[in-house]
């Protein structure tokens, strides 16, 4: 039988209503003539409410055991939706990760997964089992203790069996029906994307898009798995949804597919640098060491010596780079002047594979900008992407602005 891997997050299945509704889509697919693996993430809200468990009973935590309180919420959803299942006569048995096992690494609550041996799961399926509802999130250290994948692990856990079980593909449902052009929140005429490209989902997804986690779609690029996104509240057939796919899939596409933002972006400038070899290891190693995300990087051009450099972070790590920035001085690493940050600005993207054949995205994009009078503090690009940093009262003006600056209400 071909397999289908349906994965529901935690608002499709907040409550034993919205279990039972899933449940019913998963009995369709097996009357359709599909083995099923459903990854099935927490309730909504209750993966939050464990964490905070773990913080008021033990500030300094063992992350061992934080796993093995976290990783629960996931074991109740798998066996309510397997009873669930069973009640529609429909024959199916819940798996916690250590049971399949979902083998990982042993970086606790950032856990990787390095294997899923089929032997288990497929024993059951011969016979008899028409679906097997896995506990996302999760999975078992080499040292025999429960692991998980970090926030927005049960898509990678999903991404991982569709690839592991060769499955026709990988459905993963959620509170909206697809992949859009841009937030619908902020651009009314934003539009449902019918497929979209590994390489700009991973873009999308990396710069703000909270539709997919970025591992996910990672893991999906690197082993050809079609990732289709659709909506748990709505009935679906095999036009619903987005699919995310290889790029020779899609016939016609926009030059640019999508604009992306994120809101809290920091804009930090260390003034005058001694600009020397291996002065950008010099500021960027001990920002690493801080655990500060530093995103866009220019390097102003030298004059006698001395050199601005600018980057971004997201806004709750200023703190902690202006930290690492000021020891790294005391400690003799580095040399400057001054360390300026602007906490008000936002980070515009606009993606599309169509980038690497259309010349002039840049110059539209920049002259849109301009004519709402939005000034360009920092950008940077790659093969399929433009960012650009703007002052943060603008961003949802640039993001309308270059939707329709794009066409992107329009299909290809």
């Amino acid at each position: 039988m071909p397999l289908l891997v349906m994965k529901f997050g935690g608002t499709s299945v907040a409550d034993l209503a919205r279990i039972k509704n899933a449940a019913e889509k998963v009995k369709r697919e097996v009357e359709r003539g599909h083995e099923v693996i459903v990854i099935v993430s927490a309730m909504s809200g209750k993966t939050n409410e464990l964490v905070g468990w773990v913080e008021q009973t033990s500030p300094m935590f063992d992350a061992r055991e934080y796993d093995a309180v976290v990783s629960s919420g996931e074991n109740v959803t798998a066996g309510l939706m397997s009873l669930t299942l069973q009640e529609m006569d429909v024959p199916a048995r819940s798996w916690q990760g250590w049971q399949v096992p979902v083998q990982t690494t042993s970086a606790h609550s950032t856990a990787r997964i390095e294997d899923i041996p089929r032997a288990n799961i497929d024993a059951k399926f011969a016979e008899g089992m028409k679906v097997a509802v896995i506990a996302g999130f999760q999975g078992l250290s080499p040292e025999g203790r429960i692991t998980t994948l970090g926030r927005g692990g049960s898509d990678t856990t999903a991404v991982a069996f569709a690839a592991a079980f060769d499955a026709i593909r990988c459905d993963i449902y959620t509170d909206v029906d697809g992949v859009y052009t841009t937030d619908p929140r902020i651009e009314d005429k934003a539009r449902k994307l019918d497929k979209i490209a590994f390489e700009e989902m991973l873009e999308l997804a990396s710069l703000g898009a909270k539709v997919l986690q970025t591992r996910s779609v990672e893991l999906a690029m690197r082993y050809k798995v079609r990732l289709r996104v659709l909506s748990s509240f709505e009935d679906n057939d095999e036009h619903s949804g987005t699919l995310v796919c290889d790029e020779e899939d899609i016939m016609e596409q926009n030059v640019v597919s999508g604009i992306a933002y994120q809101r809290d972006e920091a804009k930090m400038t260390l003034i005058s640098v001694a600009d020397r070899p291996g002065i950008a290891a010099a500021i960027f190693g001990p920002l690493a060491s801080a655990g500060v995300n530093v995103d866009m990087i220019v390097q102003n051009i030298s004059e006698e010596g001395r050199t601005d450099m600018t980057f971004s972070c997201p806004v709750n790590q200023v703190a902690r780079a202006q930290k690492a920035m000021e020891d790294a001085r005391t400690n003799g690493d580095i040399n400057f002047h001054e360390l300026v940050a602007d906490t008000d600005v936002a980070k515009i993207s606009v993606v599309g594979i169509g980038m690497r054949s259309h010349a002039g995205v840049a110059s539209k994009m920049f002259d849109a900008l301009a004519k709402e009078g939005i000034n360009i503090k920092v950008i940077t690009t790659s093969e399929i992407k433009i960012s650009v940093l703007i002052d943060r009262k603008y961003m949802e003006l640039a993001v309308q602005a270059l939707h329709d600056a794009f066409g992107l209400e329009h299909a290809a």
